[in-house]
């Protein structure tokens, strides 16, 4: 552990964050060819904008690279870098190639998978990372994020910003897959999942070598809604993921006292075009939805389903329709079971047949939603009537008496009406 600062009830600011940084790096020896991993658009609100402009402004000229950790996102426009990265040069960005620009540095047997999956599967991992990261003399490595909730993982970040973030198609997909089948339910909000398992083996079996440190923040909200720096762990191994899960657990799980009915969930257009994306929605609100219930996804810049063409045109093929169907269709399907990464997220995506998700997409058509196994909704009626840009997280009524609960910010938490620990 190189720096560790949090709390239920910190609010570190930039200067603390700069401290931290600071008082960490200065336990290494100099370093003259840095590399930093930090998280795409979608996780604009972790504060790693921030702290990678404090990298560059701490390493200048050695800091020779900046690799966002995409997994399967599309990269980030030059507007993007501007709105997340500002100051830090355009030229220093690499753009991870998911398909053909990867490393394996090992393999987890397929006994170690039928193990983690209690059975259900039996294919082996592979441990990919960008070649970038691998097969560069980098004497630093900085991954930089947020840990949070995470559907597939159980709490995001560390080792999953190396072999998920800018890891290969085979090894992003296959251990999706495992976190679908295993049941996302069975992991959010929980620092000790099967996927986490093979995530942290793979590390300290096959990139002990690389220099790496990880620097992750946790991020709350105060009393007026905004987001807030809780803590900022720094380190090279377990330990500072293990505190900043302990203490995302305690500020970005939120427990209502006793399942909703109709949840409302608002996905911001400028960080939201695609359902591959904005189904967190789905996911983070699941386990506080009422059997027989309803969520309603308004997302005025969903224009899309899958990130790439071939993601979108397996979702508009198959659809949402739950875990077992899924499964079947991998079993008999070789277009599916050779994607397996979208096979997950058609589970992930799916209400399972326990509640409704109505969906209010800016760029869908009722057609197409219906098709993907969703009910559609009109966006400007649902703007109209839950006016999303001006209500505040919670339970609500609209004008004619309807209760709902609100939730702006769905990636930000995870909501259960379910005891976790």
């Amino acid at each position: 552990m190189l720096f560790a600062r949090g709390g239920e009830h910190e609010q570190l600011t930039d200067a603390d964050l700069r401290e931290g940084l600071q008082q960490a790096l200065g336990k290494l020896a100099d370093r003259r060819k840095v590399l930093a991993i930090p998280p795409d658009l979608t996780r604009i609100h972790s504060r790693a904008g921030t702290l990678t402009r404090m990298l560059h402004e701490h390493f200048g000229q050695a800091l020779q690279a900046v690799l966002p950790a995409l997994g399967t996102h599309i990269p980030l426009t030059p507007e993007q870098i501007d709105t997340m990265y500002p100051g830090i040069p355009h030229e220093l960005f690499r753009v991870h190639d998911w398909r053909n620009g990867i490393t394996t540095l090992g393999t987890v047997e397929g006994d170690r998978i039928a193990e983690l999956s209690e059975g259900k599967l039996s294919f082996e991992w592979p441990a990919q990372v960008g070649t970038l990261v691998a097969e560069h003399d980098w004497d630093l490595i900085v991954s930089v994020g947020q840990v949070v909730p995470h559907e597939v993982a159980g709490m995001a970040n560390y080792t999953k910003n190396l072999f998920v973030g800018t890891g290969g198609r085979d090894g992003i997909d296959k251990s999706h897959y495992l976190g679908a089948v295993y049941g996302s339910e069975r992991m959010m909000g929980r620092a000790d999942t099967p996927v986490r398992r093979l995530l942290n083996e793979a590390g300290e079996r096959f990139a002990s070598h690389l220099p790496i440190i990880y620097v992750l923040t946790v991020i709350g909200s105060d009393e007026d809604g905004q987001s807030v720096v809780r803590g900022l762990f720094i380190g090279q191994d377990h330990d500072c993921f293990v505190e900043a899960a302990a203490l995302s657990a305690q500020v970005n799980v939120f427990r209502v006292p006793e399942p909703l009915q109709r949840v409302v969930a608002y996905m911001h257009p400028h960080e939201y075009h695609s359902t591959w994306l904005a189904n967190k929605a789905i996911y983070r609100t699941r386990m506080a939805i009422a059997d027989a219930g309803e969520l309603i996804v308004i997302a005025p810049g969903v224009d899309r389903f899958g990130e790439d063409e071939q993601n979108d045109r397996i979702i508009r093929a198959y659809g949402y329709h739950g875990s077992e169907w899924v499964q079947q269709q991998v079993a008999g399907s070789p277009e599916l079971a050779a994607a397996l990464g979208a096979a997950a997220h058609l589970i992930h995506g799916s209400h399972e047949g326990r509640f409704t998700v109505r969906y209010a997409a800016g760029g869908l058509t009722r057609e197409e939603i219906e098709a993907a196994g969703y009910v559609y909704a009109d966006l400007d009626e649902m703007l109209a009537r839950y006016r999303p840009e001006s209500t505040p997280e919670g339970l609500h009524h609209t004008a004619d008496g309807e209760p709902f609960y609100f939730i702006p910010q769905p990636a930000a938490g995870l909501w259960t009406a379910r005891e976790l620990y």
